[in-house]
């Protein structure tokens, strides 16, 4: 006779992130817990879903444990996927508080309900410049203008009809040492657009990715010498993002919709 596992029934959201309507943004995998599961377990679920992140997070103390999962890695920092999970909170679980704290790897961050959806406020990342390296060169089919260096490598291209023109090549964005790229430039129609690549943690291309705006916000605030700035992610899906420079922090707002919710039974 065998011995039967006791069956795991997880309750998940995909939310859009970053939306301005049906099928735009990021779509997350929303997964709240009560208590922890094991991480492999965390990251066989991330690679079912096959999103750019599943989310999982657990009420600690009046805050919540947040981490998020590539389909291949756990990685440090996620801002659509934690303002998806916000969006859950507040629509979804009754949450009711002004403001939402997450603990995570990357420190605590916080989110709360604002004239443009949800806002997340993140740490102050600015990339440094560096020297343009031979192989980065390499990883597009149009050449970069300037480059910085932070946990991701930001690439700056010379307009914003560059960046919907890139082709990027997956191949040599998964032999250089970066794993995560973004390319950038100032907006036509915006302050700064940008594009996402990930390939070495299984992503293409992101939709919309919160996280890099630690690095785009003091960036091209900077640059424009403006605090508030309107920023646009080209992807096929696109993200629209309202943003603001608050000295180490950054305020990253966007809307967000929800797509489905289903069960999960392991």
């Amino acid at each position: 006779m065998t011995n039967k596992q006791t069956p795991i029934n997880l309750t998940q959201y995909v939310v859009n992130a970053f939306s301005f309507g049906p099928f735009t943004g990021n779509p997350a995998a929303i997964v709240p817990l009560e208590s922890w599961i094991d991480d492999e377990l965390m990251q066989k679920i991330a690679e079912q879903n096959n999103l750019s992140e599943t989310c999982f997070f657990v009420e600690e103390q009046g805050q919540y444990h947040i981490r998020w999962f590539t389909p291949e890695t756990e990685i440090n920092l996620c801002g659509h996927a934690t303002l998806a999970s916000a969006f859950v909170l507040y629509e979804h679980l009754s949450y009711c508080k002004p403001l939402i704290t997450f603990t995570s790897r990357s420190g605590l961050l916080q989110v709360e309900k604002n004239q443009y959806g949800y806002g997340l406020n993140f740490p102050n990342q600015m990339p440094e410049p560096v020297p343009m390296q031979d192989d980065w060169l390499n990883c597009f089919n149009i050449k970069p203008i300037a480059s910085y260096q932070g946990e991701y490598l930001v690439l700056e291209f010379a307009s914003q009809q560059q960046i919907v023109e890139l082709k990027p090549n997956i191949l040599a964005l998964t032999q250089i040492a970066e794993r995560f790229v973004v390319a950038t430039a100032k907006g036509d129609d915006c302050d700064f657009v940008c594009r996402f690549f990930a390939p070495q943690c299984g992503i293409n291309e992101d939709p919309v990715t919160g996280s890099a705006y630690t690095h785009l916000i003091p960036l091209w605030a900077g640059k424009l010498d403006k605090m508030s700035l309107y920023a646009k992610q080209l992807s096929k899906r696109g993200g629209q993002l309202h943003t603001e420079l608050k000295g180490e922090r950054v305020i990253i707002s966007g809307e967000a919709c929800l797509f489905s919710q289903g069960t999960i039974r392991l």
